[in-house]
């Protein structure tokens, strides 16, 4: 029987299965190249466009703000802080009905405008904010209209629990997060710095020592109509900064709406003419240089002629007057002529050394240049004397005062608590001596010059008033006045000082019109310093202390004249 019938079929067969071969490999390579360009897409749309998107979200609006430290008092009360929050945002190309969308979305936050809306559905962007920082009912109304294409950023937001206490002192963020003023911005770094994020910046502000600075200015610029205030509380001998407060002030969980006035730390960042505190440091430079003695004295009847300007006292006494009382009467022509003896040079050079030719030191970016003449002369050496013709501001005068009454050493401000004490060297401005002849001073001029309405008894205040005619274009305007006042306590051992400076005060019947510094700023330290020494653990002692007994010899030397 012949083969090739038999092998004819065979090679058929052969030939089929080799077409349905080819076709099943077609057809599995035909399916593993829709499955690989599916997958592909997913990982397109999965993946790749998540990652655009976070890319477009960080090139648009830096990074979202991280965890950001607290800061708190020197008691642990908390300043500033954050909250969880979500923010609002759209992918476009998601958005099927843009128009629709926009209606419905600011119809539950109708503060947006629903044309910005609309123009952010419809952008070619991946990714937009719709609206930063929502309330949780705005996040849970937005929640409810259920359109495709909307999400949620969770955020933090920068709060702060006692509104606009310290406002100054504290700043505020951007919307991201970062410091714009005051401590958030200068200390920027450490408090985004997520290794910090549990660790709290502790400050050495008291909040209840803050409250009653903040309270009194506030209540002394209503009573006299003041444009303006500041105030300091220092610890003299530890340069920490109790208390510090501006007025006008703002509410930093809204700064924005904030005026650029309100924002101003008067305390810091503005110089004024202070006037006659600088009186302390004259006499101090006298005495201290040996120039002048205690028991020395200076004809103050006759008002002083020099370069077209006439230099006289607010409180004339029209009689000879010793050192201390050119001090506690608050006298400009013995202050002036005290001064031309020491000379200008070493007036300047004083000053230099006590630093108020330069801009206050402290953790703060708002500090200002002091304002002082270029060449010194002697009408300039007469002004500065008591506090006329420089203009520094109300920290740099509180913290020389300090020098004068802490045992004569100059000390470094700060706000922070327990800070290391190599961020200022402390050098010695005056002797010890000089610095409790200029205590005992300061308590008779409590007692019975100038600064009588400062007086808080068992409490020792010793101070000095100042107060400056504000300079304007062509002079000086009698009409508006700075009137400060400087005290410290207990004069026997004194700790702490507190400096109140009000802008423009308007005098009213009860102070007989006047609004000078011994009826507008001694009575603000009076009731500061009654609400805060207890809070400071100052125990109230009659003065029959040994320290007392300089003050009290020139007390009577003072009304024996």
């Amino acid at each position: 029987m012949s083969l090739s019938p038999r092998l004819h079929i065979a090679e058929s067969h052969k030939a089929k299965m080799e077409i349905a071969r080819n076709r099943l490999m077609v057809a599995i390579f035909i399916f593993a190249a829709a499955f690989t360009l599916l997958g592909l897409r997913m990982l397109d749309l999965g993946l790749v466009q998540r990652v655009a998107e976070a890319g477009n979200n960080h090139s648009e609006h830096a990074a979202v703000m991280a965890s950001r430290s607290d800061i708190v008092d020197r008691n642990g009360v908390v300043l500033a802080t954050n909250l969880q929050t979500s923010s609002l945002f759209a992918r476009p190309k998601r958005i099927t009905e843009p128009r629709v969308a926009a209606a419905r979305i600011t119809a539950v936050l109708p503060e947006l405008s629903e044309a910005d809306v609309y123009t952010k559905l419809t952008s070619s962007k991946s990714f937009v904010w719709l609206k930063r920082k929502l309330t949780p009912r705005e996040k849970w109304q937005v929640n409810a209209l259920g359109i495709p294409g909307l999400d949620f950023q969770n955020e933090e937001e920068r709060i702060y629990p006692q509104g606009a206490m310290a406002s100054h002192v504290l700043g505020y963020v951007d919307i991201d997060g970062k410091g714009l003023s005051g401590i958030e911005r200068f200390f920027n770094s450490r408090l985004s710095d997520p290794s910090f994020a549990d660790e709290p910046l502790v400050l050495s502000m008291d909040v209840r020592v803050q409250h009653a600075l903040g309270d009194e200015l506030s209540k002394t610029m209503e009573r006299f109509s003041a444009i303006g205030g500041a105030g300091v509380v220092l610890d003299i001998e530890t340069g920490e900064v109790l208390a510090m407060a501006s007025m006008p002030d703002f509410d930093p969980n809204h700064a924005g709406s904030a005026s650029r006035d309100a924002r101003f730390n008067r305390a810091t960042a503005g110089v004024y003419e202070l006037g006659s505190i600088f009186k302390t440091f004259t006499l101090a430079m006298a005495l201290d240089s040996g120039v002048v003695e205690l028991n020395d004295s200076y004809d103050a009847r006759q008002p002083i002629s020099i370069a077209g300007f006439k230099i006289k006292d607010d409180h004339p006494q029209n009689r000879i007057l010793t050192l201390p009382e050119i001090f506690i009467y608050s006298s400009n022509i013995g202050a002036a002529k005290i001064a031309m003896d020491v000379g200008g040079e070493e007036q300047r050079n004083f000053l230099q050394r006590l630093g108020m030719l330069r801009p206050a030191t402290i953790e703060l970016g708002e500090v200002a240049w002091p304002l002082y003449p270029e060449r010194w002369r002697d009408i300039n050496t007469m002004t500065i004397s008591y506090g006329h013709g420089i203009a520094i501001s109300p920290l740099q005068l509180a913290v020389g005062s300090a020098a004068m009454v802490n045992g004569g050493e100059l000390i470094t401000a700060t706000l922070i608590k327990d800070h290391d004490a190599d961020y200022g060297d402390r050098r010695r401005i005056i002797s010890e001596s000089t610095s409790e002849q200029i205590r005992a001073m300061m308590r008779a001029t409590v007692q019975i010059g100038t600064g009588k309405n400062a007086n808080v008894p068992g409490y020792r205040v010793g101070g000095k008033t100042g107060t400056a005619e504000k300079s304007d274009v062509g002079g000086y305007r009698e009409d508006a006045l700075m009137s400060s006042f400087m005290g410290a306590f207990p004069m026997d051992a004194p700790r702490y000082l507190v400096l109140i400076s009000v802008d423009e005060p308007k005098g009213i019947a009860e102070t007989y019109n006047f609004s000078s510094a011994g009826w507008v700023a001694a009575p603000t330290v009076r009731n500061i310093v009654a609400r805060i020494a207890p809070i400071l653990g100052v125990e109230p002692s009659t003065e029959e202390d040994p320290h007392f007994q300089q003050a009290a010899l020139l007390i009577d030397a003072s009304k024996a004249n």
